[in-house]
């Protein structure tokens, strides 16, 4: 599956808001799997948009038809964007769905990898991280994903805030000294954000 993130500097959320509910169209696009997001809780402009596809090739097509028709009525509420592709590599709850109906809070961790700790990331990946949140309570489902040049994206969906903040305080860092993270990544940079269900398609 191919995961698109886009990251918005919205400069009006109100016409932001009403076009991302025009994003709703989407339904019935071949290969279309779902798409969710909302507003980043530490930084009130920007907004985050997760766009889930069966395959690079059903969204190409998608982007050289439709994809303009669509963007262009929210364009102006925005001063700069950020997309990034993913594909996706692990399921880090079995049986992900690209499903935001449930889920309240997002945890997006862009991970920046050392290309020769790559296969020890992804093997960490699986063995510790994954099994970890996978048994917190209030983690619905998440996704690891691999980008270009050894980025990678850890999608979790949390059906409340406080949930995710427990499991943040009391694994996280006992968990990045077990997979050995530091060793693996040149940089993480997350963000939480607070999903808006009408965005949710």
């Amino acid at each position: 599956m191919l995961v698109k993130w886009i990251r918005c500097r919205v400069v009006d959320r109100v016409g932001f808001d009403q076009g991302q509910r025009q994003w709703a169209g989407l339904r019935g696009e071949p290969g279309f799997r779902g798409q969710g997001g909302g507003w980043a809780r530490g930084q009130r402009e920007e907004a985050h948009v997760f766009c889930f596809w069966e395959s690079r090739e059903y969204y190409d097509r998608f982007m050289a038809g439709p994809h303009d028709g669509f963007a262009r009525e929210q364009a102006a509420s925005y001063d700069r964007i950020d997309v990034r592709l993913f594909e996706q590599r692990q399921e880090v709850k079995v049986g992900f769905r690209a499903d935001f109906a449930d889920a309240d809070v997002l945890r997006a961790a862009h991970c920046r990898v050392r290309p020769a700790q790559v296969e020890h990331f992804m093997l960490m990946q699986e063995k510790v991280w994954n099994p970890a949140m996978a048994g917190s309570p209030g983690m619905l489902r998440g996704i690891f994903a691999e980008g270009a040049g050894s980025e990678f994206l850890v999608l979790s969906m949390w059906d409340s805030a406080t949930e995710r903040g427990k499991y943040r305080d009391a694994a996280v860092g006992r968990l990045e000294e077990r997979a050995g993270l530091d060793e693996d990544v040149l940089s993480v940079t997350g963000e939480i954000v607070d999903v808006v269900r009408d965005w949710t398609v």
